[in-house]
C-alpha cells in the first residue's frame, strides 16, 4: 500500500470538494507544490490558484512555494505583492497602471520598497478557514493558522497563530521535540517510507519517529 496517487486531481471519490493542489498548479509561473496538499472548499475547488491566490503576476517574480502535506481550508486568502501598492509618497493610488499620462514620472522603486518576497508555507501545516496570508510570510512546518487569522509576519513551525494580526498562541510541542521534528523531517521521506511509518509520524511518541527515520 502506497497511499492515493499524488497526482490525481480528486483524491476521495465521491468528494469532489477535494483537491490536490500539485496536479492544478501544473504550468502555473512561479508556483511550487508539494505533494498531497490539498484545498477542500465545495464551490468548486479546482478554481484554487484563480481565486484564492491573489495578484500573483507572473512578471513580479514572486513565488508561491506549498510543501508537502499541507492542508488548506476553505476560503483562504493567498495575497501576493501584486497587489501592493506604492507606500512611500503622499498618495497610495496607483495613478501609474491606468496610463494616458498618469504613468509618467512614476519611479517603480517606490513600489518596490514594499516588495515582500516569495511566500512560503511549511510542510505539513494546517491554514484554517477563511485565513488570510500577506505578502511574503513563511509559515514554518508544521504549523496551525487558526480559521480568519490574518498572518503579516512570519510563522514559526509547530506554532499555533490566531487573530488579526495573527499572534503565537502557543507552541505544539517543547523547543527541543520541535528542533528534533525539524530534523527529521518525516514529509521528506520517500512515499512508501511514510507509509510504512503512518503509526509513529501520527502518534506523539518522539523515539518511536525516531526509530522510523532509520529504518
Amino acid at each position: 500500500m502506497t497511499g492515493p496517487s499524488p497526482d490525481t486531481l480528486h483524491p476521495m471519490p465521491g468528494f469532489p470538494r477535494v483537491v490536490f493542489l500539485r496536479p492544478l498548479a501544473e504550468g502555473l509561473a512561479n508556483v511550487d507544490v508539494g505533494e498531497f496538499s490539498y484545498y477542500d472548499d465545495p464551490d468548486d475547488a479546482t478554481e484554487f490558484f484563480e481565486k484564492n491566490v491573489l495578484h500573483h503576476y507572473d512578471f513580479i517574480g514572486d513565488r508561491l512555494v506549498i510543501g508537502r502535506f499541507v492542508a488548506i481550508a476553505t476560503g483562504v486568502k493567498i495575497f501576493m505583492n501584486g497587489g501592493t501598492h506604492a507606500m512611500t509618497g503622499f498618495s497610495t493610488f496607483p495613478f501609474n497602471i491606468f496610463g494616458h499620462g498618469w504613468e509618467q514620472g512614476f519611479d517603480p522603486a517606490t513600489w518596490e520598497a514594499g516588495y515582500k518576497g516569495d511566500t512560503v508555507i511549511g510542510a505539513d501545516s494546517w491554514i484554517g478557514t477563511e485565513a488570510v496570508l500577506m505578502p511574503g510570510v513563511t509559515i514554518g512546518p508544521g504549523a496551525i493558522i487558526a480559521a480568519r487569522s490574518v498572518v503579516t509576519q512570519d510563522v514559526p513551525p509547530y506554532a499555533v497563530v490566531a487573530g488579526n494580526p495573527a499572534r503565537v498562541v502557543r507552541r505544539r510541542f517543547d523547543e527541543t521535540t520541535i528542533d528534533r521534528l525539524c530534523e527529521i523531517a518525516w514529509w521528506d521521506w520517500p512515499i512508501a517510507k511514510i507509509t510504512a511509518s503512518l503509526d509513529a509520524i501520527r502518534g506523539a511518541d518522539l523515539p518511536a519517529l525516531e526509530r522510523a527515520a532509520l529504518t
